[in-house]
């Protein structure tokens, strides 16, 4: 399967359809992606630190729903690349 690294890049350069099991063992199919055009202003928030990165969890932005959402990557069952319209 991919890794965090290689499906964080991929989703910097394209919006994906992911498949993945949710915590209460239903399947979802998200359409999202982390292109800067498709995202929304970032917040920044004074007296904040960054967070030690998470790889087994990787936030995304839901296209359908307009929100950040994540997913955690041994969840994941499928990973395609939505073509370009």
């Amino acid at each position: 399967m991919v890794t965090y690294d290689e499906m964080k890049d991929l989703l910097q350069n394209s919006v994906s359809n992911v498949t993945f099991t949710k915590k209460n063992g239903e399947q979802r199919v998200m359409k999202c992606t982390l292109m800067p055009e498709h995202l929304p202003p970032l917040e920044v928030k004074e007296g904040t630190s960054e967070k030690e990165v998470n790889k087994e969890v990787l936030a995304v932005w839901d296209m359908e729903k307009d929100a950040w959402r994540s997913f955690r990557l041994d969840s994941v069952t499928n990973f395609d690349i939505c073509p370009l319209v």
